[in-house]
Formats: structure tokens, sequence, C-alpha cells
């Protein structure tokens, strides 16, 4: 039985091998971390958050939320108070870890220089409780070494076997095509150019890339994917999509008093099945599955792989300045965002906003106020072009979605919806 002071120095030895390694196959230190320059320095945990450890971006592909931790962007130890940066991951995680989340662990960057102490990594394990394990869904632990392993020894003693499953080692940035949306991660330039690196330097050199056939055209019926124009004109001109119109149905017959409506994610495999039965135009049932959450889960599927969000790219970088507002006047520049939407998207908007408002007023039963479902529906209403969130970005994308939802009527009560698409 090898000791626990055996393995932390085992671990120490092999970090010290790596870093040699990684400089050979580098042959450059890593670059300093600009961080995020567009952080605001009233945020509480500015001296941390400015590095860009920790990016939250939008969903994975089962509907959880994204957080991404990048070991390259943590500085020197001299340069980073480790208790603060326990704090600040607590601090993100609140806003999310009661909804299904998914981390993101890019390990390229941890050195000698910058890690933080096995004692560190022990004390930060035991203060994530419960309800910060419960809900984590997967963990993915990009570009693993000896060095991971070697911890995940150290630790098996106190991670029980159900966390354990969820961990997932990851040898190349390809493979996480595999489970999430490739496109809506926040990758550093160093872990891209490593990945590049690890792919050219094994034998073989890097895989050939696989030949993608033509784009085809979006069948007739079509629903996922494919603009609100499209599904407007294939469906007799139905204003609002009929995925929105069943599940939102559905929901408000049977899931409004469920707690927690939104936050959880369902089957992948049932959701991709339900995904093709409404491309191929045949009709879905939802009474066939026992669980609410599956339209839950359909409609901000839905919301999220429209080619062009909700609330439009043009209007994104007005959602993010409503910060610079006063509080007193959000409500009315609200309003006027709204307003300056094409009308086929301010009905779709005005319609899904009102079942919002109707599932926030049983909130005291299914725990989903305005702020709650900001934080589930932000993401799925409004991304800039590039579809890459950044943490710094969410904050002004969820205050607009709530104050959409909790003063629904002064925002959107002078225009009405046509008497067929009221939910």
């Amino acid at each position: 039985m090898i000791s626990t002071n055996n393995l932390e120095q085992m671990a120490e030895l092999e970090l010290q091998k790596e870093e040699e390694e990684m400089g050979q196959l580098d042959r450059h230190p890593l670059a300093p971390s600009s961080g995020d320059a567009c952080l605001d320095k009233s945020h509480p945990y500015y001296d941390v958050a400015r590095h860009g450890i920790l990016q939250v971006t939008g969903d994975d592909n089962y509907g959880r939320k994204l957080i991404i931790f990048s070991s390259c962007c943590m500085p020197p130890v001299h340069q980073l108070n480790h208790h603060r940066l326990l704090e600040y991951l607590k601090y993100t995680l609140d806003q999310y870890v009661e909804s299904d989340y998914t981390v993101v662990y890019f390990h390229y960057g941890l050195r000698s220089s910058n890690k933080p102490s096995v004692r560190w990594l022990r004390d930060a394990y035991r203060e994530f409780d419960r309800k910060y394990k419960k809900n984590l869904k997967a963990l993915y632990v990009v570009h693993p070494t000896n060095f991971i392993r070697i911890l995940w020894n150290l630790f098996k003693p106190l991670i029980s076997h159900k966390f354990g499953k969820k961990l997932t080692y990851v040898n190349y940035l390809a493979e996480l095509r595999e489970h999430l949306n490739y496109e809506q991660l926040i990758i550093p330039q160093d872990v891209l150019r490593h990945d590049d690196k690890l792919c050219a330097a094994r034998k073989g050199g890097p895989p050939s890339p696989a030949k993608t056939p033509p784009p085809r055209p979006p069948l007739p019926t079509q629903q996922f994917g494919v603009s609100l124009q499209y599904i407007k004109e294939k469906n007799n001109g139905a204003l609002v999509p009929p995925v929105m119109t069943q599940t939102v149905s559905y929901i408000k017959l049977k899931g409004l008093k469920t707690e927690g409506i939104f936050r959880r994610s369902a089957r992948v495999q049932l959701i991709k099945d339900i995904q093709k039965l409404y491309n191929q135009g045949k009709p879905v049932s939802f009474d066939q599955y026992p669980d609410v959450h599956v339209p839950a889960v359909i409609l901000k599927t839905f919301l999220r792989e429209l080619p062009e969000p909700l609330l439009t790219f043009a209007l994104y970088n007005q959602i993010q300045d409503l910060t610079k507002v006063e509080s007193i006047l959000r409500v009315s520049r609200c309003k006027r965002i709204i307003e300056s939407l094409p009308e086929h998207n301010f009905i779709v908007v005005k319609y899904l906003i009102c079942f919002l408002h109707m599932v926030s007023q049983e909130s005291i039963v299914n725990k989903m106020n305005p702020s709650n479902l900001a934080c589930v529906f932000g993401v799925n209403l409004a991304w800039p072009r590039n579809g890459v969130i950044s943490l710094d970005a969410i904050t002004p994308l969820n205050i607009f979605t709530e104050l959409l939802i909790e003063h629904f009527q002064l925002i959107f009560g002078s225009r009405c919806l046509p008497k067929e698409v009221l939910p």
C-alpha cells in the first residue's frame, strides 16, 4: 500500500517530469493570460476572475450548463490567492448547481509554479458538498497526464463510486465533439496549440480528417436547426413553431408545479429520437414519456439550435449594455429593445416569455422564480455571432431575461398576440 505522502511526492515528481517533456514539445513557455479585458472591476472577485480561469459558455448537447476551467490561465502561486480562487469557484457554481451542469477541465498549463497544493485540492473537494456534486452530470478532463491519474488515486478514499463514474478522460480536443457543442467552447490558444502538437507528435501524425458530406437541404418538415421563417413557410404560416406550442401546452398541463422544471436534463438518445420525429414530420406524444422534463429539454434544445437566436444577433450588444443603465430605467430600456425586434421574432418571444411568466407565478411550488428561469433561458435567447458567451457576458443576459419575465405586462403589454398563438 502506497502512503498518502508517497503519492503526493510521486505526483510532484511526475509534474516536474511532464514540465520537462512539455518544454521540449512546446519549445516556448506559456504566455501569460490576458484574462477578460471587458470584466467590470466592481466584480466581487475581480482579482481572480480577471485571469479568465473559469468560463461559462452556454449549454452542452444535453441541455446542461457548461463550465470550463483552464489551468493555463492560472498565474504563478504568488500572484493568486488560492483561498479566493476557491471562494470564486463556489460563487460561480452557486448560480448553476441547482440545475444539471457539466465541467470541462483543461489540464494543460498546470505547472509547479502555478499549481495549488494537494492539501488545497483536498480541502476544496471537501468544500464542494453534496449540492455541488449531485447535479454535476459529467466531468471531462482534457489532455490528462500521469499527474492527474496519481492525484485520482490520492483522492480515491474521498470520492464516491457514483461521482467517479462522471469522469471522462479526453486525450484530444476532437473527442469533445462527441459530447459537446465544440463551437461554443472557450478554448485558450495555448491549449489549441498544445493539442495540435500532440496530434502531430503521435505515431502516424494527425488523424486524417473525416470526409464531411456536403450539407443536405433541410427536409420540408424540418423543425430543429432551421430558421423561424423556414418553419413558418413550411407549416402553413404558423407564427409560433409547433415544437414550442406543443412543449409549452404539455408543460402547462402537466409540469407547472414540477419542482425544478427546466433544471433537469434527459436521456440523450431519447432527446435525439424525439428531434428526429419532429424533423420527419411525425407526431410526438409526450404522454408516452413519464418524465415532464423531456418536453422541457426539447424546448430548450429547439431554442439553442436556431441558426439565429430569438433575440437576434443585432440586439446582442444592446442587451450586454443593460448593466450600464441605472436600475430604475432598465425595464423601459428592455421594452425599447424588445419593440425593435422583427415582428415575427417579437411574436415568438412574447409567446415564450408569457409562458415563463406563468411558470414563475408557481415558484412557491416549482422553485423557478424569474431569476432562476433567467439563468436557464438567458443563454438560449441570445448569443453573439461567434456563438461563444463568456462568463462576464452572462450576467447582463440573465438580468435582461429576468426583467422580461418579471415585468412581462409592462414590457410586452402594448402589442397583443394573435388569439391563435396565445399560450
